[in-house]
């Protein structure tokens, strides 16, 4: 069955969460291809303007205008209609780093946080995931989302509070971890975060916890110490669990834009990053730089945020993403 050849799974929180990506983007298209039929270079310009405008990406909107153009210049007197079932099928094919290797989307959303999930690798125990990102991003949220969801799952999850360097971090977790029903191991503020981190890995493995999450602080104002923060706490973690982080996710505010590709670069460099989560897409319409740091980094997209529930932080699935984005009727 091809991508879009399924039947789309009913998702309103996500359409609403896209909202304002969607309306800007197709604004600016329909302005474009009003009274025309068939594409022309009015049409192929305003849909690069509509692209950067929904903060894809100068790079990411130049590779995708190649491949259109390529593909109008094939297929010859293009319609309008036409236009955006390509570029649709061209940015899917952009996130193909963040697709689900062949599983059907909906499945692998659905078994999320089962046994046979391909978010989680369960049959690792404790699964450890570093959470990294800098200061304001959502990070804690992202945390209590997901602890809450997977203890929903009946995992039971245990939290590090590692950010010791900001008593509003802890503080702000603990209510999290109150809320979600899972313990958490904390210090005092300035205290070691790599001790924290050890101590949480090591009170998992004594209580046969299933999942780990441990949070960092969020500061990039030195490169080379976060670097060596973050190794540290990856090198103490492993004197407990050897294969130990599992997952290093990197937490990055949509409605930021380019900002956030701009962090994404910085913390690549300082630390690998092995999944993203990207929160906060239904406060702008900057969605479209999911596109842009899934092609330009070639990272897994995991998690979306489109609002302020937990059910809000959704798995990322590239088919309910890109239906959802160049869904008209939902406007």
């Amino acid at each position: 069955m091809g991508l879009f050849s399924r039947k789309k799974k009913t998702d309103d929180s996500l359409d609403l969460g896209l909202h304002k990506t969607r309306r800007g983007f197709f604004s600016r298209i329909a302005d474009a291809i009003m009274g025309k039929t068939v594409v022309d270079d009015e049409v192929l310009e305003s849909i690069e303007e509509a692209l950067i405008g929904s903060d894809v990406g100068i790079d990411t909107t130049s590779e995708i205008m190649d491949r259109l153009q390529e593909r109008v210049r094939k297929e010859k007197g293009v319609s309008t209609d036409r236009v955006m079932d390509i570029l649709k099928e061209e940015i899917a094919d952009m996130l193909t780093c963040s697709s689900t290797n062949g599983i059907p989307d909906d499945e692998y959303v659905e078994t999320a946080f089962k046994d046979n999930s391909k978010v989680f690798d369960f049959s690792k125990k404790p699964y450890v995931i570093m959470i990294v990102g800098v200061n304001g991003v959502g990070k804690t949220t992202t945390i209590g989302k997901i602890a809450s969801q997977l203890k929903d799952s009946g995992k039971r999850v245990m939290i590090g509070a590692a950010d010791t360097f900001r008593a509003a971090a802890v503080e702000q977790l603990d209510i999290w971890a109150q809320r979600a029903g899972v313990e958490i191991v904390k210090q005092k503020m300035g205290a070691d975060p790599a001790a924290v981190a050890f101590d949480t890995v090591s009170s998992a493995v004594a209580k046969g916890a299933d999942v780990v999450i441990i949070d960092t602080a969020g500061r990039l104002h030195n490169k080379i110490g976060l670097m060596n923060e973050l190794t540290k706490i990856k090198n103490v973690m492993k004197k407990v669990v050897p294969d130990a982080p599992h997952d290093v996710m990197l937490v990055l505010d949509g409605s930021t834009g380019q900002n956030a590709l701009i962090q994404a670069k910085e913390f690549s460099k300082a630390t690998d990053i092995s999944s993203l989560a990207v929160t906060k897409l239904d406060g702008s319409a900057k969605g479209g730089v999911v596109i842009g740091i899934a092609e330009q980094f070639k990272i897994p997209v995991k998690f979306i945020g489109v609002g302020e529930k937990v059910g809000d932080l959704k798995v990322f699935s590239r088919e309910d993403f890109v239906d959802s984005l160049f869904d008209k009727t939902k406007d």
